[in-house]
């Protein structure tokens, strides 16, 4: 499927990711329809110029007018939307996701698809602190990653059209994984991160803490702020991976520990120099 301003896009679930698709895509000239849970939020996307039309209900002629869905919704929301209403999707439609988790998730769906109706997943490497379509902000994906996570059950042009949303999307960098590879780097770069987020907001719960801190902690817990049913969610579904990268954490942590317990302040400096250079890498262009 090549993507022109006549493909018709439906989005399910207008969050604060689906809300910003819809941004990104509407200002690229496509007609976005959407079919998400609240009137209120239909209403305001609808005032903001960000979708053509919205549905609270699940009509079939409303789906199987859709060349391209784009499902932004929890995955076990995901998977039970599929099992009730993929009989209404038109034969050839793609769909696509933007869910943090992939393997279990793709081998899923896969699974359970009708065949004549094709799953590209892919992830927005993207988002914000807050929920909602009322706080979507197209802005975050300039800069950012999309990852697309094809299987063997992919066909070249539905990789290739999912390739392409990312562009339209805004996102600087498209590539590509397998679900389990995304899946390892996903407990690394995302959920290690919010899980020490987490627990930092809540080793010490001195209540001056506010009036003092810093930029550096605000910095650190920025991502603390947390979708609690979405993020529970994702870490079990990674749960493996997720581990094997807390205990990884746990190991270098517990070494600079014992550098500093020991005053072996060289050492800490090698792991400081080490931090630095890395850290470089990782500065967006």
């Amino acid at each position: 499927m090549k993507l022109n301003k006549d493909t018709d896009i439906l989005i399910i679930g207008l969050g604060v990711i689906g809300g910003g698709y819809a941004k990104a895509l509407t200002k690229q000239g496509f007609h976005i329809r959407t079919i998400t849970e609240r009137e209120e939020d239909i209403e305001y996307a609808l005032a903001q110029g960000m979708i053509e039309s919205g549905r609270t209900t699940v009509d079939e002629d409303y789906v199987r007018a859709a060349d391209l869905i784009i499902f932004a919704l929890y995955p076990h929301t995901f998977v039970e939307w599929l099992e009730r209403y993929q009989h209404l999707f038109k034969s050839g439609a793609l769909i696509t996701d933007v869910t943090g988790v992939k393997s279990t998730l793709v081998a899923q769906i896969q699974e359970m698809l009708r065949p004549d109706v094709e799953f590209i997943a892919a992830h927005p490497m993207a988002g914000r602190e807050r929920s909602g379509v009322l706080f979507s902000d197209d802005g975050v994906f300039r800069g950012a990653n999309y990852i697309v996570t094809p299987t063997e059950k992919n066909s070249p042009e539905a990789i290739g059209t999912c390739r392409e949303l990312g562009w339209l999307l805004g996102f600087s960098s498209v590539c590509e994984l397998t679900p389990a590879e995304h899946d390892r780097m996903i407990a690394f770069l995302s959920q290690l991160t919010h899980c020490i987020a987490i627990t930092l907001m809540t080793a010490n719960t001195d209540e001056g803490l506010a009036r003092y801190t810093g930029d550096s902690f605000r910095d650190l817990t920025r991502i603390a702020k947390i979708n609690d049913e979405m993020w529970s969610e994702l870490f079990l579904l990674n749960r493996d991976a997720l581990l094997e990268q807390m205990d990884a954490f746990m190991a270098e942590f517990q070494k600079l520990r014992t550098f500093i317990a020991d005053g072996k302040r060289e050492e800490m400096r090698e792991m400081m120099r080490e931090s630095t250079e890395r850290r470089s890498l990782f500065d967006k262009k």
